[in-house]
Parts: structure tokens; C-alpha cells; sequence
């Protein structure tokens, strides 16, 4: 219990920094060059989305011995690629529900940040992890 309990630890890490990396980007496409919020929230996943990688394989998760590195990031790509549809229709649901000021795409950004950050903890400990 007590390896599952660093490693969610470790996970929120990772995801506090990726979230960050997510957020900045998505305001700064969103509200300062004004462009669409949804697209703007795809862009910024998928740049966060590089580092969350690199960090969760190398301080978060295992690498399995069964499963080359190639292997490894494209199912790590299938797996986020779920999490950026989740993302995707909350953010697009939000948005049209609540608007697109920076007060509504933030709080739509958070419930659907909570929503992908189970989504990702879960998938990548069951089809990533080495579980060591």
C-alpha cells in the first residue's frame, strides 16, 4: 500500500506541473491570441502531453521488461489520446454550457483536468506499470 501511496503522490506531482504546462498554454491560445477554447485545449494537451510522458516513465511508472520503449510510448499515445477525448467533450460541453470567458474555460479546465487525471493514473498503472 505503501508503493501505491508514493506513487499517486508522485503522479499528482507530474500532473501538477503538466497541468501547469496545459493551463498557460490554453490561456495564452484561448485569451491572449484569442483562439477558439476547444482547439486551444487540444494544443495545450498535447504539449503537455510530451513532458507528462517523459516524467511519468521515468519517476512515476515502471518500465515493463515485456514491453519495448517503441511499444511503450505508442500505448502511452492510445491511452492519452482517450484522456484528450474526455478532455475534448467536457471541454466542449463546459464551454457551451458556461460560455468561453477565462473564468468559465478555467473552471471547465479543472473538472475535466480531475476527469483525465483518473483516466490516466489508472490505464497507465494497469497497462504500463511494472508494478515493482
Amino acid at each position: 500500500m505503501g508503493r501505491l501511496i508514493e506513487q499517486v503522490l508522485k503522479f499528482g506531482v507530474v500532473g501538477f506541473i503538466a497541468f501547469g504546462i496545459d493551463y498557460g498554454v490554453l490561456m495564452l491560445l484561448s485569451q491572449v491570441l484569442g483562439m477558439d477554447p476547444v482547439l486551444s485545449a487540444a494544443i495545450s494537451f498535447i504539449v503537455s502531453l510530451i513532458f507528462n510522458y517523459l516524467a511519468s516513465m521515468r519517476f512515476v511508472f515502471s518500465h515493463r521488461d515485456d514491453m519495448s520503449r517503441t511499444r511503450e510510448f505508442v500505448t502511452f499515445l492510445i491511452l492519452s489520446a482517450i484522456g484528450l477525448g474526455i478532455n475534448e467533450l467536457i471541454m466542449w460541453g463546459g464551454v457551451a454550457l458556461l460560455g468561453n470567458s477565462a473564468l468559465a474555460v478555467t473552471a471547465v479546465k479543472v473538472f475535466a483536468t480531475a476527469v483525465v487525471m483518473v483516466w490516466n493514473f489508472v490505464s497507465r498503472k494497469r497497462w504500463l506499470d511494472a508494478g515493482e
